[in-house]
């Protein structure tokens, strides 16, 4: 199916940050855009304010009268995550609409454009969010689809200046989760992580490496595969695509970063790929794994034209995405920095990422696990990486989509937890046990609602306490 004849798209839940960019996507090629979601949002008011319609009464009558009236002529965009008992989702079904998934239609999107895909357990957002800031710093025609809200555009999808006649890049996030990623066309791809995780889906870690391979294998035969040294051992030769492939990583053989510094908010480092050398970079979203996220939008970068002039200022004026290693306040009297972290390894990279920007200072963590079953599969992991902080405070877990699992909380990670001051905090009191307890270095970590406090608490008080 291609979008020929379509005029009108719908979306059924078009707040989420997946759906909300294909919205945005549409919305910009000149569809009339409209959707429905359960609660307003920042986000939803976003799309509002860019001309589409959104209504949060699941009901017959929010339903525009030109859908209805125009059934052959509309696509609707549907989520898994509506309800079953959804009113309106009953209605298209019944009255025949083409229904379609948002990896259905990122599908198709990617069928008709050049694309560059971006897979793994870890570093998806921020990869593909610098891959397509390099290329529209550059001046190409891009299009990215993206998993969160990057700070430069405050968008989740990034658009090039003007419509262009030149072929068109498509950059996209593709998805491990239930396997959506495998409805995407990639003619290049990266793989950032190939750890083990959203076992509630695939059961065991062969199996989700063996989605990896699958994924990478839909590459189209003249594209090329850029993967993270250790995922490609964990990988392994059999799952890997005959195309050309380029290994990365800090301590890659091939493409690799050298003479690494971390810095108070940056990190300097060069580019080295075989005889070619970019030095002096300077990345303002710090991290040794946002360097190692940065090579991989390097390499691809320089494989379309891009110079190394236009690589330093592009990677120098990428402010990163929201929620990734996000520095709230970093002051004398406290640096406070919001993570998505959600996966023992996101942990990890981060923890050690602070303790070599902030060596002296103690490291306070507040971590909220996400969801229970992730919770009981790396339970030990958990308590591994944040062993890495002088204080971790736990909040209970945020269920998202699933229900509670008996003997499955966050006290289960206290015990293995070996940091010398640790402890289970409620949401409501912990404002009053932090304004306490006087933190150096402070840093959230979660994929849940944690993030909600840094606007009006975290962050006020921290600035009341200068």
């Amino acid at each position: 199916m291609s979008f020929e004849g379509i005029h009108r798209v719908y979306f059924l839940g078009i707040g989420g940050i997946g759906m909300s960019a294909l919205a945005r996507w549409f919305n910009h090629e000149g569809y009339a855009v409209s959707g429905y979601d359960r609660t307003p949002s920042p986000l939803i008011e976003k799309l509002i304010g860019e001309g589409m319609t959104v209504t949060f009464d699941d009901s017959l009558d929010s339903i525009p009268e030109a859908i209805k009236k125009s059934p052959e002529s509309s696509l609707i965009v549907w989520t898994p995550a509506m309800p079953k008992d959804s009113v309106q989702l009953a209605y298209f079904k019944e009255k025949g609409f083409t229904l379609k998934k948002r990896s259905e239609v990122l599908g198709m999107v990617t069928e008709n454009f050049y694309t560059i895909a971006v897979a793994g357990t870890h570093g998806k957002t921020t990869t593909s969010s610098l891959i397509a800031h390099l290329f529209k710093d550059a001046g190409k025609p891009i299009a990215a689809f993206l998993g969160g809200i990057t700070q430069n555009y405050q968008s989740n999808l990034i658009l090039g200046k003007k419509k262009s006649k030149k072929q068109r890049f498509v950059v996209v996030e593709a998805d491990e989760f239930d396997r959506s990623f495998m409805r995407l066309h990639p003619n290049e791809a990266v793989l950032t992580s190939t750890d083990a995780d959203h076992l509630d889906i695939y059961g065991d870690e062969s199996t989700i490496l063996d989605g990896f391979g699958d994924f990478v294998k839909l590459i189209d035969k003249k594209g090329k595969l850029f993967i993270q040294f250790n995922a490609a051992d964990r990988l392994g030769v059999d799952r890997l695509p005959k195309v050309i492939t380029r290994k990365y990583g800090l301590r890659s053989e091939g493409i690799r970063a050298e003479n690494i510094q971390a810095r108070p908010g940056s990190f300097l480092f060069d580019y080295v790929d075989g005889k070619k050398v970019i030095p002096h970079l300077e990345l303002y979203i710090p991290g040794f794994h946002n360097v190692e996220n940065a090579l991989a939008a390097i390499a691809i970068a320089t494989e379309h034209g891009i110079t190394d002039e236009q690589i330093k200022k592009g990677l120098a004026s990428f402010k990163g995405v929201k929620r990734r290693f996000e520095i709230h306040v970093n002051q004398k009297h406290l640096v406070y920095i919001d993570d998505y972290a959600h996966h023992p390894e996101e942990i990890r990279a981060c923890l050690s990422s602070v303790i070599a920007m902030y060596a002296t200072s103690k490291l306070t963590v507040v971590f909220q696990p996400h969801l229970y079953s992730r919770t009981r599969d790396f339970a030990d992991g958990f308590s591994e990486s944040l062993s890495l902080a002088d204080e971790v405070i736990l909040l209970d877990i945020y269920p998202a989509r699933e229900l509670p699992i008996e003997g499955v909380s966050s006290a289960m990670l206290l015990e293995k937890i070996g940091s010398k001051k640790k402890t289970l905090v409620s949401k409501v009191d912990l404002m009053g046990y932090l304004e306490k307890s006087a933190p150096e270095v402070l840093v959230t970590l979660g994929a849940g609602d944690i993030d909600r406090l840094v606007p009006e608490s975290l962050l006020g008080w921290s600035l009341d306490k200068k």
